[in-house]
């Protein structure tokens, strides 16, 4: 005799009730054994015994928070399978700075596949269901368990972590307020407008998400009858939302009419990912990732340099990708298809050649800002049951150990190649190199290489404006080693404007206003033209720049120091650490520097996170949350 269960939730929290209910199809009393498993310890933690169509479950208050597995057999059983139920237990308080998400909504959403009328599966016959219950048996991890090798890696490898369902996301603000790391495994396709809401403001206001999944957030799905039925129509024809809610349709998040791409929470999507199905999926197992920003802090310790192959295995069998282009050799996200421009390519794999097995493209890992939050996408399905090779192994640490605890210092956008001096002009970083050539690339996060375009002879600073004012044009002003200040004209030549002050090697511009460093003494020449006049000590500075009205310094403590750009003395307050540069600029709210044998770096122009204001929770501290059912 088979016993038939589900339960009422797919999670409760420590020192609730969660109520199973049970069926079979003999005529024999219905009464039995239940086993409870702690699916990430691989132990048992409940021996109990059932009778009637009701067991109710007092989940103990010292449980770890963790995937739990309930195994219904009866007393019939010769052998034959018994029901198995899945559920989450969430901490009752945080006691973790990771939050674990299970995705029982893609769960439920492949029970039963290919039976007509039973599951959302499979995606193009007209037999599937547009409706499907969690009032029923069912619903666990697939055959292939792509969310199980990271489950029991996690405790080994020395994290504690707490779990809870995807549906507990959902409308899930307060949960994920106690939390500073998000984290998404395995194969996590339907997500809710709820579930994205809650999980996008999150990040927004500085928690961080990892996403060691692929195919995510693929489908948009809706609740209805209280949360225990999942509508997923497929179709904006047959859904009737489509014409009342548009942005509420069934359908992939990127599709119409509902257009919100999922590139814009996690920078990439399974539209230029790649598959492969059925019989060709085991051709996951031949592919790689290739390395293709070895200098970032998510390869730390890896060894793997530009262009290595690494986590054969971890190519699962659906991946995702954004749109983007080489550049000089260095994949540079387009944004065409709506990931952000904050995304940085980490690593590539060509999957192109998976036309044939189902769906050929690209598999693309990248790190990405949001808001006051940092995104990290693995982009593959399989990712979590590849942990036993190195590099993968120490990439998941170095993730899960920055974005769970305050992000702090500079975060290399760049190889060593130790420009003297930087400047922004419009969305073009410059650089003077040492052999007085300049340089320019874009400003982003993504390990772009220079170009020369053209000539900076003796520049050995460089500033530009904000705004032109009558006497000084936007353009790139230097300070060269002869003492002079001069001007970049537009066919590339450098015009002299007048001297410097006498061993003046800092310079910096702002509101019209020029400023210059001599080491211990801090120069300032007016908008309307003049002289230069000493006008505060500078001690110690080694190199200056201005933004947002604002003075900044590295001096020789190896400290970033700032201050108002008044013609008068004025305090320097410290920042934060200048991590080694020597030369500074400053752009769009971030400081950028690099020194000899240094990798061109950057970080916000804000004081590293330290301790919360009284009265401030920001996401991401911890708090108690509210109790759920």
């Amino acid at each position: 005799m088979t016993v038939y269960a589900y339960a009422e939730s797919t999670s409760r929290a420590q020192g609730e009730r969660l109520a199973f209910h049970l069926a079979h199809t003999s005529r024999a009393p219905l009464q039995g054994l239940v086993r409870v498993e702690d699916v990430a310890s691989g132990r048992g933690v409940l021996d109990a015994e059932f009778d009637g169509p009701l067991w109710n479950l007092d989940i103990p208050a010292e449980w770890a928070s963790s995937l739990y597995r309930a195994v219904f057999t009866s007393g019939e059983d010769s052998g034959e399978d018994g029901g198995e139920v899945y559920f989450a237990v969430r901490a009752a308080r945080p006691s973790s700075p990771i939050l674990l998400s299970i995705p029982f909504p893609t769960w439920q959403a492949y029970n039963r596949a290919g039976i007509p009328g039973e599951s959302l599966y499979w995606s193009e016959e007209p037999t599937r269901a547009a409706r499907v219950s969690f009032d029923r048996p069912g619903g666990g991890p697939p055959p292939e368990r792509w969310e199980e090798g990271m489950i029991r890696w996690l405790g080994p490898a020395g994290y504690r972590v707490d779990y809870c369902s995807g549906l507990d996301l959902h409308e899930g603000g307060e949960l994920l307020s106690g939390y500073r790391l998000l984290v998404v495994n395995g194969h996590d396709e339907y997500w809710s407008a709820g579930m994205r809401d809650a999980v996008e403001e999150f990040v927004r206001r500085g928690g961080n998400l990892a996403v060691f999944s692929g195919n995510t957030c693929w489908w948009q799905f809706r609740l209805e009858d209280g949360g225990r039925t999942m509508v997923c129509h497929r179709d904006a024809v047959a859904d009737p939302l489509s014409a009342v809610e548009p942005g509420l349709t069934t359908v992939e998040w990127s599709g119409s009419p509902v257009d919100r791409p999922e590139n814009a929470m996690i920078g990439v999507s399974f539209r230029r990912g790649a598959g492969t199905w059925g019989p060709y999926m085991q051709r996951m197992h031949e592919e790689s990732y290739v390395v293709r920003f070895p200098e970032h802090w998510a390869f730390a310790g890896t060894g793997l340099g530009e262009g290595d192959k690494f986590g054969q295995g971890a190519i699962g069998y659906e991946t995702d990708a954004c749109d983007f282009a080489e550049v000089d050799g260095v994949p540079l996200a387009t944004g065409r298809d709506g990931t952000p421009p904050s995304f940085v390519i980490l690593a590539t794999a060509d999957l192109r050649h998976w036309h044939r097995y189902g769906q050929g493209g690209m598999a693309t890992m990248g790190v990405m800002r949001l808001g006051a939050g940092t995104v990290f996408n693995a982009a593959t399905v399989n990712w979590g049951n590849a942990l036993h090779a190195p590099a993968v192994d120490r990439i998941t640490r170095n993730v899960l150990d920055r974005l769970s605890a305050p992000i702090r210092g500079w975060e290399v956008i760049g190889t060593a190649d130790s420009p003297r001096a930087l400047a922004v002009l419009g969305t073009t970083l410059y650089g003077v190199g040492r052999d007085g050539s300049l340089l320019a690339r874009e400003v982003c996060g993504q390990n772009l290489r220079w170009r020369h375009v053209g000539t900076a002879p003796g520049v050995i600073a460089l500033a530009v404006p904000r705004e032109a004012t009558v006497t000084r044009p936007i353009g790139l002003y230097g300070l060269t080693e002869e003492g002079r200040l001069v001007l970049r004209e537009p066919d590339g030549s450098w015009t002299a404007l007048g001297q410097a002050p006498p061993g003046a090697d800092g310079l910096a511009t702002t509101n019209g206003v020029m400023f210059a460093s001599t080491g211990e003494t801090l120069w300032h020449l007016p908008a309307e033209g003049g002289s230069w006049t000493p006008v505060d000590t500078a001690p110690g500075v080694v190199a200056l720049t201005a933004a947002n009205g604002r003075l900044y310094a590295v001096d020789a403590a190896g400290r970033v120091r700032t201050r108002l750009p008044l013609a008068a003395a004025e305090p320097w307050t410290d920042l934060c650490d200048a991590g080694g540069a020597t030369v500074l600029t400053a752009h769009a709210g971030r400081l950028i520097g690099t020194a000899p044998d240094l990798p061109l770096s950057w970080r916000p122009c804000a004081p590293d996170p330290g301790p919360v204001p009284p009265g401030i929770t920001p996401a991401g501290d911890r708090s108690e949350p509210r109790e759920r059912g």
